[in-house]
């Protein structure tokens, strides 16, 4: 799985060096053309979370309904429904930091002088 996350940052085009001397004139950075170098954002990271959320969803069904089957006498194996109950935890964990995270970012920019 690849991230793109700098994908809005417009290469840029370095020329060639023309001598090895000590005292070269400055080069000249330039941006590519503009047609090339901007995309449309792809919206990978937001498929990811959105995935993410939904797969985390799943586990915390999965893990209410052995919950609902142990409560009701019907577990097969409290093993697999503690199991189920642990990885639904760490999941959700994980989404919250990861939201956490995206949120102290964007307060971050909000906070940045132009």
């Amino acid at each position: 799985m690849t991230i793109n996350a700098i994908a809005f940052i417009p290469p840029v085009s370095m020329p060639a060096l023309a001598s090895t001397d000590a005292v070269a004139q400055p080069a000249n950075f330039s941006l590519m053309s503009e047609s090339s170098a901007i995309s449309e954002p792809s919206g990978q990271f937001a498929n990811w979370f959105s995935q993410q959320l939904a797969q985390v969803n799943d586990q915390l069904k999965t893990a209410d309904h052995g919950i609902h089957q142990l409560a009701v006498g019907d577990a097969s194996s409290l093993h697999q429904v503690m199991i189920d109950l642990e990885q639904a935890k760490l999941s959700m964990q994980l989404v919250m930091q990861v939201r956490n995270h995206l949120l102290d970012a964007y307060r971050e920019v909000l906070q940045m002088q132009v």
